[in-house]
C-alpha cells in the first residue's frame, strides 16, 4: 500500500508533517529517504514544531543521533548517511523502545537495523519547489494513521 502526496512547497511539506504528528504514539518510527534536499529534514522541522520542539531543528550528519526530550513525547532525529557500517555500538535500535518517535533520515542504509513495523517516506524531487512524498507504511498501526491523514 503505497499513498502519494504531492508537496507544492516547503509549506506543504510542513503541513503534511504535521498532520503526522496528529497521530503519533510512542515508539513511533519514521523513516525518510530521498536524495540531498529533497525534504526529509523540513519534514522532520514541521513534525518536531507540531510537538512543541522549539529548538533550531538541523539535520545531525556529524552528530548520527539528536535527542529533543522536551516535547510530548521525545524525540529521536537519526541521520545515518556518514555511516560506514551499523552495528549494536552505537545503540540504533534501542531508541526504538525509549517511548518516543525515533525518525531516520537516509534509512534504506541501514534497512537489517529497521524494525519490522514503521512508516518509510521516499521524498522525490519534480522542481525547485515541489516534491512527490511516497508513503509506504509498513504494519497496520502505520495504515491506519495513513489513512487518517492523507
Amino acid at each position: 500500500m503505497n499513498l502519494k502526496f504531492v508537496s507544492k512547497s516547503v509549506d506543504d511539506t510542513l503541513r503534511v508533517a504535521e498532520n503526522i504528528e496528529s497521530e503519533k504514539f510512542s515508539n513511533m518510527v519514521i523513516c525518510l529517504n530521498g536524495e540531498l534536499g529533497s525534504g526529509k529534514t523540513i519534514f522532520v522541522k514541521g513534525f518536531a514544531n507540531a510537538l512543541g520542539i522549539d529548538e533550531n531543528i538541523t539535520s545531525p550528519t556529524f552528530n548520527i543521533i539528536k535527542e529533543y526530550p522536551n516535547g510530548e513525547l521525545p524525540l529521536y532525529h537519526m541521520d545515518v548517511y556518514r555511516l560506514d557500517e551499523v552495528g549494536d555500538n552505537i545503540g540504533i535500535k534501542d531508541y526504538y523502545n525509549k517511548g518516543g518517535v525515533t525518525i531516520i533520515e537516509w534509512a534504506d542504509l541501514i534497512k537489517e537495523e529497521l524494525p519490522d513495523e514503521r512508516l518509510e517516506i521516499t521524498f522525490k524531487i519534480v522542481d525547485e519547489d515541489s516534491r512527490i512524498l511516497i508513503f509506504n507504511p509498513i504494519g497496520k498501526i502505520y495504515e491506519d494513521l495513513c489513512e487518517s491523514v492523507l
